[in-house]
């Protein structure tokens, strides 16, 4: 769809929006028409550098080529067909998914807090199940992010944050401890323990990359106590932190894994990934979705899959990544630059993060801060030296001008 198809300008679209969707946020005064590759063009003609992706979504760049076709040849073979039939997407995709990072099983989702559900729901149902009734304590980490719904938004360990206020009470059974202090989640743990609930890169919590000592550490801890070791790679997962899955990077296999986001190329789809012991935990009845392993999806996220594996962009973001982060710290005001791969965090001082962030958007740079203090950015994995540079002299020029 155009806005010259209904005979409206970006001002009208905008002022529909405005008019009629909920109010939950700022928004880029955009009205983003076209996208592709590194590059979202508006409906006046005004081309942006894209520096977050859709939020980590659109990796091997945005409409890509392969990405469309799959979705165009799928949509006029079948759109829906609900979880009673088989189909061809959903099971090549499946086997491409569990073999490429070692799983056993997977259940497809709508997105990544729909698949974080699915895991604390598989979690609590394997304790119960092995242990007892009492036995669904989670513990995860302060500052996490885990999604928006229910279960995922109790497992957030955000308490103070707007994502929870005017909800509450949240789901008990949860806990939260310091990231990257093993001590922290040693003493947070119970003798009710299922289960550990981190993200190997926090992402929303400001972008705080865990340490190898730390994810080993609860990999241990967990075997010694029985609990299950699971991973949110929802934001982090394909490619984005250099390897496959940001897991990868430490010598650490959980138990169980979400992802979504990238997987989709776009398109909406997450899911929960376990080995056969976990897994059998969710037996039949005991979860569901309508959309699950929705062909059109499926077949999006197999060509999106194949096209970050064959293009090998992880090794791309682990290159740029460092480049990327190198340059940065060139910066003025920057406090600390810190990441993994191409998923950045850029932390400022005595500068209003949210009011670079706005700047650069209006330079034509988009990318996202998660507080007053830091930028974030995830550019596509396709992102080239040049547009880092570019990039980083549009930063320059927004912090220069704020902070004068």
């Amino acid at each position: 769809m155009k806005a010259k198809d209904f005979g409206l300008s970006k001002q009208d679209i905008i002022a529909m929006s405005d008019r009629y969707m909920l109010n939950i946020g700022y928004r880029f005064p955009i009205v983003v028409e076209e996208a592709k590759d590194t590059m979202v063009k508006d409906v006046d003609g005004d081309e942006y550098l894209d520096f977050y992706a859709g939020i980590a979504v659109n990796s091997a760049g945005n409409c890509n080529e392969k990405v469309v076709e799959a979705i165009r040849e799928q949509a006029g073979q079948a759109m829906h067909t609900s979880l009673y039939p088989y189909s061809v997407p959903q099971a090549v995709l499946a086997k491409l998914i569990c073999e490429t990072i070692g799983f056993d099983r997977i259940f497809f989702q709508n997105s990544g807090t729909e698949a974080n559900e699915a895991m604390i729901k598989m979690a609590r149902k394997y304790g119960v199940e092995h242990f007892g009734p009492e036995h669904y304590h989670i513990v995860t980490a302060k500052m996490s992010f885990h999604g928006r719904t229910y279960g995922a938004l109790s497992a957030t360990g955000q308490p103070e944050n707007a994502c929870q206020t005017g909800f509450k009470p949240m789901l008990p059974g949860f806990s939260y401890a310091d990231f990257n202090d093993l001590e922290s989640f040693r003493a947070a743990c119970t003798e009710h323990t299922v289960a550990i609930m981190v993200e190997p890169v926090q992402g929303e919590g400001g972008v705080y990359p865990a340490t190898k000592e730390f994810l080993q550490g609860l990999r241990k801890l967990c075997d010694e106590r029985g609990m299950l070791l699971l991973f949110d790679e929802v934001q982090t997962g394909w490619c984005r932190c250099g390897e496959t899955m940001a897991f990868m990077h430490y010598g650490v296999k959980p138990d169980a894994v979400t992802m979504a986001k990238a997987m989709g190329g776009g398109l909406p789809i997450g899911a929960l990934a376990a080995t056969e012991k976990c897994a059998q935990a969710l037996n039949p009845g005991s979860h569901g979705s309508t959309y699950s392993g929705n062909p059109v999806c499926c077949a999006a996220s197999y060509a999106q899959i194949t096209e970050l594996l064959e293009r090998n962009l992880a090794e791309n973001a682990k290159e740029m990544g460092t480049y990327f982060m190198e340059q940065l710290g060139t910066l003025p005001h920057v406090k600390e630059v810190r990441g993994l791969g191409l998923l950045v965090g850029v932390e400022l001082e005595d500068v209003d993060a949210v009011a670079v962030k706005i700047r650069a958007m209006e330079k034509k740079l988009l990318i996202t801060a998660t507080s007053n203090r830091i930028l974030r950015m995830l550019p596509p994995l396709i992102v080239t030296k040049e547009e880092c540079d570019r990039a980083v002299q549009t930063l320059r020029e927004a912090i220069e001008e704020l902070a004068s």
